[in-house]
This record gives structure tokens, sequence and C-alpha cells, in this order.
């Protein structure tokens, strides 16, 4: 019980970190060390996308759904459930890189517009 748990806490917690890549440069323009892990993460999504690898959010939670019930498809509180689907839709890996590609220029005319206004 307690791996399911720690996978749902992994999977809000995936939740909040692509929250935080589409719309961190707004807290990054304030704060330069959210700027500083905001840009990193950015890059990170990038090269993640031009190789095609995995989160490493995504590992931990199979690793741990898995370490719960490796015959185990899906269980927990609907919450969860809607989450995952927000986070693990299955869109082809040109469509993910373009959307990350999108995530990105909106985040940098974020912060060139913040830069304008200083």
């Amino acid at each position: 019980m307690l791996y399911k748990i720690l996978a749902d806490i992994v999977v809000f917690i995936h939740f909040l970190w692509i929250v935080f890549l589409i719309f961190g440069a707004f807290l990054g323009v304030r704060y330069k060390a959210i700027k500083i892990i905001h840009i990193s993460g950015l890059a990170f999504a990038v090269i993640m996308q031009i190789f095609g690898w995995y989160c490493p959010l995504t590992h931990l939670e199979v690793w741990l759904r898995e370490k719960h019930d490796p015959t185990l498809v899906y269980a927990g509180s609907f919450i969860i459930h809607y989450v995952e689907k927000i986070i693990y839709f299955e869109p082809s890996r040109y469509l993910i890189f373009i959307l990350t590609i999108l995530i990105c220029g909106f985040n940098l005319w974020v912060y060139h517009r913040a830069k304008k206004h200083d």
C-alpha cells in the first residue's frame, strides 16, 4: 500500500512540474532562483524530447506501481486517475516535441516581455 501511495504522490508532483514548466516564467521574472530552475527544466524537457527519453518521474512512478503490484494496470482514487490522464495522454512523439517547443517559446516570450518592462 505504501508504494501505491508514493506512486500517486509522484504523479501529483509530476503534474505540478508540468504546470510549472508551462507557467513558471510568471514567477521566474520575479525570482532569479526560480528563473534558473525553470529555464533548466525547459532545457531538460527539450533534451528529453530530442533523445526520446522519458521523464525520471515517469520511471519512478512506474517502479513504485510495479513494487505495489506488478499486475495492476490502474487502481486508486478518481482524482489520481484524472491527473494521470492529463499527464500521460498518448499523442505522437512529433506532437509532444512541437508542444515542448511551443511551451519554451511561450515562456521565452514572457521573460522577454518582462525584461522590456524593467
